[in-house]
Order: structure tokens, then sequence, then C-alpha cells
């Protein structure tokens, strides 16, 4: 029997409701007169090595160093926005993009090099919220995603989609043989041999999402994938 699936009380709690036994901090719990209270719809689980709340609402609150996938609305002379997938929308300079400051060279015309619905990996240099978060694709790893699938989820559901340890994902990985990066602001990147199994991975991450406060779920996943590879011949 997996860890997911011993005995734990769970418990449905409503925004304000006091939460006993609670030590984690997050932007989904607030103190009140020393007591931890939800600040949304949430459940709380009772287990052997602790209690720990589980947001079944809430937003993506940027934070400086984060790295998070964006998705290109616009642009204006020298930026692009790309929302987030949060109330914040952010900003990537055209500067930044083609490495300035590295010694790049900027094109007569930059916006034929990053469109209008094109995904980016990018990471949150400042944001203080009174600004748009600025973001910088000038680190390893980072810039426009050229290959792949990119899934939206609520950024509440992304500690399910890691599982405890990686879990989660390890499963994914390993039944799939697919590649997958999941930004903290609720979209994951998927990389996968050909465009079916990008397809069924992308549908197991949906099913997470809906199903994200059931116990089973890795174990439930895994046949997922391995059935859905055995009827797609894949």
């Amino acid at each position: 029997m997996s860890q997911e699936e011993k005995a734990s009380k769970k418990v449905l709690v409503l925004p304000g409701d006091k939460i006993e036994g609670l030590k984690q901090q997050s932007i989904y719990v607030f103190d009140y007169n020393g007591e931890k209270r939800a600040a949304v719809l949430g459940l709380v689980n009772f287990r052997e090595e602790g209690t720990d709340f589980v947001p079944l609402k809430g937003f993506y609150f940027p934070s400086e160093g984060d790295i998070v996938i964006g998705l290109v609305m616009s642009h204006a002379a020298a930026n692009w926005f790309l929302d987030i997938n949060s109330p914040y929308q952010a900003v990537l300079s055209v500067q930044d993009f083609f490495g300035v400051k590295q010694g790049g060279q900027v094109p007569e015309d930059p916006f034929t090099y990053l469109k209008i619905g094109d995904y980016v990996k990018a990471k949150i240099v400042a944001f203080d919220r009174v600004r748009s978060p600025m973001l910088t694709v000038q680190d390893k790893g980072l810039g426009r995603i050229t290959e792949g699938t990119v899934v939206t989820v609520r950024p509440v559901k992304v500690p399910r989609i890691i599982g405890k340890k990686g879990s989660m994902i390890e499963t994914i990985k390993k039944v799939s043989g697919c590649d997958l990066f999941v930004a903290v602001n609720g979209r994951v990147h998927i990389t996968c041999q050909n465009d079916v199994l990008e397809e069924i991975v992308a549908e197991a991450i949906n099913i997470i999402e809906e199903q994200s406060h059931t116990s089973g779920l890795t174990n439930r996943i895994k046949e997922f994938i391995e059935e859905e590879r055995k009827v797609r011949g894949i």
C-alpha cells in the first residue's frame, strides 16, 4: 500500500475556519488570535506525520526567483507582455530576450522571433506588488519553448502534480518516457517522443487536477497511462 493510501482523516474547511495542529506557512493560511485559519476553501489532512492544508482554490502570487512559463499576449515598442497564470501580467524586455548586456544585438524586427501565442520559460527577477513582475530569460534552460505541449492547471494543484518527494511526476516520467517541467505558476511543459504520448500525459495531468483530493491517485495515473499506451499502440 502506498503512503498516500494509508489511512488519514480529511476535513473540508471554509474560509475563516480554524485549523488545529497546522504548522505550515502559506498565503492561503492566516493567523488570528494565535490560531491558524484557512483563507480559502480547502482540505485539512490529519496524518500521523502531521497536519497539512491543501487549498482547493487560489492563484499564483509571483515571487522573485520563481521559474514560470508565460504566454505572450501582446507587445509594445521594447517589451513583451506575458500571461503568467496570475492576476499580475509579467513583462519581458526585448533587450533581455536578445541578451544585450551579454553582448547580443536586437534585430530589426524583434517581434518575429517571439510572437503572440508563444510560450516562454523565464525567471522573475523583480516584483514589488506595485509594478508588473519583470522577467529574464538569461539563465540556462530559459527562453522560448519550441517543442512539446504546455498544459495550464490551477496553481494550487502544482504540489499534487509533483507528489510527495516527487512521486507523482517521477511515476509519469517512468511510465510515459516523457520529460516534464512543472512551473510554480501552474503550467506544465511536456516533451515526448511523439504527439500521441504528449496527449496522453496532458490528459493525465488534467485528471490529477480534477482528482487531486482523492487517495490512490498515483497508481490510477500509472494505470491510465499504461492502458492508453496499449489502446493507442505506442
